[in-house]
């Protein structure tokens, strides 16, 4: 396994191949965002020659090579600081929920916590972010609908997450200039 600044590599021998597979920082769950596979060092020129076969593909153990990736110690201390830093958007949230009721600094923040939940494939963000503001997961749903409605978060069919919009950002710049 390699680890840069930018993310996580590894590499698996399948017969004359090299494969790897390489997750970024912090988003080190499902399946890789990039695979390549190129001839081993030591392939024969014959194997090489005949080109990646379908069983080569079969072969592919992504579920090992995310295991390893999450065991590297940079991976834990990656994942550590980001849950970190959710937890911390998601307490936002339930501050300004508390002192303001559903309001759009509420409703940005608890956005913003959603989708950086769902774009690190946190595989329940909604029950996270109901433990994290104090209301119930059917409350929290319903807030983000609402935030969906007022124009604060974008839609993605069938999946979870959604992008912020330009109100949503212009909502946190203003907070980030208020300090």
């Amino acid at each position: 396994m390699e680890a840069d600044g930018s993310g996580f590599e590894i590499t698996q021998q399948q017969g004359a191949w090299a494969v790897r597979m390489w997750w970024p920082v912090g988003s080190i769950n499902g399946g890789p965002r990039r695979i390549t596979i190129e001839a081993a060092e030591d392939a024969p020129a014959r194997e090489v020659a005949r080109g990646i076969s379908t069983t080569v593909l079969r072969r592919l153990d992504v579920a090992a090579a995310l295991n390893l990736a999450k065991q590297a110690p940079e991976a834990q201390r990656t994942l550590g600081e980001v849950t970190g830093r959710l937890n911390e958007m998601g307490e936002a949230a339930g501050l300004a929920l508390k002192g303001e009721g559903v309001s759009g600094q509420y409703l940005t923040l608890l956005a913003a916590t959603y989708t950086a939940m769902a774009d690190i494939g946190s595989p329940a963000p909604v029950p996270w972010l109901s433990r994290l503001i104090g209301r119930r997961p059917e409350t929290v749903k319903d807030h983000l609908k609402r935030a969906r409605r007022d124009g604060f978060l974008t839609t993605v069919a069938g999946k979870a997450g959604g992008e912020l919009t330009g109100k949503a950002k212009a909502v946190l710049e203003e907070m980030a200039e208020a300090g």
